[in-house]
């Protein structure tokens, strides 16, 4: 299937007004960021053709130079392919790499259905159970006496849910790095990162209640990484992300 062409014209998502121009003083990172949340939000389906840089550099105010660095990193990114006498080309969501920053802020900051964190919720599920377990059978005396030194502090600041937060973050943390699964933990790691600047992913603040609930969870993967039970760590660490999520899920808008 031919991609959809585009005229010298600006196109309708462009010249609207809905992406807005650079500030002067990020020239090339804001035109990289306006052109993929483009791409994200559909604004500019899969198979559209990009303006040419003649037309994109006079709706960004910027540098023919600058949209061609930016057209490059947006490439690099896979949402586009560039492709000599045919223009640059919109990719399906099955090319993007969604774990670079840019990609993955934008698929969190217009998931509106909560679908983008929905399954981030069960990737990071399913690879934290698997380090949990992975800790249980290569804990030291240690390694267990830094987890339950935050255990300790997630109880000791139930009536502070930001430090309470704090301690729970580090929790997870800790156990993606006792597993020795350095993939896992790096991906993880983005994941939970950038989750965590989502007010939609936090939630409102936790009340005292919903803090003993949380606790008691890591009470158990705490418990199963304790006895060397690789399962029941596992199976813990699944429970609690699980559980997390659905207490602290908004309603979609």
């Amino acid at each position: 299937m031919d991609p959809v062409s585009a005229d010298d014209a600006a196109p309708k998502w462009l010249a609207s007004g809905e992406v807005g121009r650079a500030p002067a003083a990020r020239l090339g990172v804001a035109v990289v960021r306006e052109l993929v949340d483009s791409i994200v939000t559909e604004k500019v389906p899969s198979g559209t053709t990009l303006p040419p840089e003649g037309t994109l550099s006079s709706h960004f105010g910027v540098s023919r130079t600058v949209i061609r660095e930016s057209v490059k990193r947006v490439e690099e990114k896979g949402l586009v392919t560039v492709a000599q006498g045919r223009g640059t080309t919109v990719n399906p969501a099955s090319a993007w790499n969604m774990l670079d920053p840019v990609v993955l802020s934008s698929l969190v900051d217009n998931d509106d259905t909560l679908g983008v964190l929905d399954e981030l919720a069960v990737v990071r599920g399913s690879l934290e159970s698997s380090m949990a377990g992975a800790a249980a059978t290569r804990r030291t005396d240690d390694d267990l006496a830094a987890l339950r030194a935050l255990v300790e502090r997630m109880e000791a600041t139930l009536s502070d849910a930001e430090e309470n937060n704090q301690a729970d973050a580090e929790f997870h943390r800790l156990v993606m790095e006792q597993s020795g699964i350095r993939l896992a933990a790096n991906i993880t790691g983005i994941l939970f990162d950038r989750a965590l600047s989502s007010n939609r992913f936090v939630g409102e603040r936790a009340d005292e209640g919903s803090l003993r609930v949380t606790l008691a969870e890591h009470v158990a993967v705490l418990d199963a990484i304790e006895s060397g039970d690789s399962t029941a760590a596992s199976e813990a660490m699944a429970t609690h992300i699980s559980r997390a999520w659905l207490r602290r899920r908004p309603t979609a808008s």
